[in-house]
């Protein structure tokens, strides 16, 4: 009777080790984009706007600028901005992995790291939250704000601060909590 339970464990721990493979294999990948200089500058740049300074200075515009609506907006952001954090913050240490510039020596990292640990991409997170709150309102902000979250996302593989499932995660993650915030609202 204990060898299903057993064979089951075995063939989720291989199945983990098998994605945990293709999971670096594909941040080797793209982590080789580096070499191209323009490329690597220009990745460099939407990381560091997602820092948070492209969404700060979003948030104080709309709540400066845009009235009564844009305020509503700028808090909406904000709050979204704290649960993405807490969320974020919880899941990154109780899950615990290591950046891939940490456990692979084949990548470097291009770019410096906010946090200890790479799972989720909490710019992701933010990107894809705040692109789906301010796209509603605001339709043709999708014409800025779509490219800047997807080079944030590739940002991230390819300048050696994380493995694809932790943007994947951070991407789904940040489309719930979009979701949920306009909903509430």
């Amino acid at each position: 009777m204990q060898t299903k339970p057993l064979l089951r464990e075995h063939r989720w721990t291989a199945q983990r080790a098998l994605w945990a493979e293709r999971d670096q294999r594909w941040a080797k990948r793209l982590h080789g984009a580096i070499q191209y200089r323009l490329l690597t500058s220009i990745l460099v740049a939407a990381s560091w706007l997602g820092d948070g300074i492209a969404w700060y200075a979003l948030i104080g515009a709309l709540a400066f600028f845009g009235g009564t609506e844009g305020r509503d907006i700028a808090t909406h952001m904000a709050l979204a901005g704290l649960v993405n954090l807490t969320l974020y913050t919880f899941v990154k240490r109780w899950t615990g992995r290591p950046r891939p510039f940490v456990q692979c020596p084949d990548i470097r990292a291009c770019a410096r790291a906010l946090d200890r640990f790479s799972f989720p991409s909490g710019h992701v997170l933010h990107a894809l939250t705040f692109t789906i709150i301010l796209t509603h309102h605001y339709p043709l902000a999708a014409i800025g704000l779509v490219p800047l979250t997807l080079l944030i996302a590739l940002s991230r593989v390819t300048l050696g601060l994380h493995y694809p499932s932790d943007v994947a995660a951070g991407a789904a993650m940040g489309a719930v909590v979009g979701a949920v915030v306009l909903s509430l609202y």
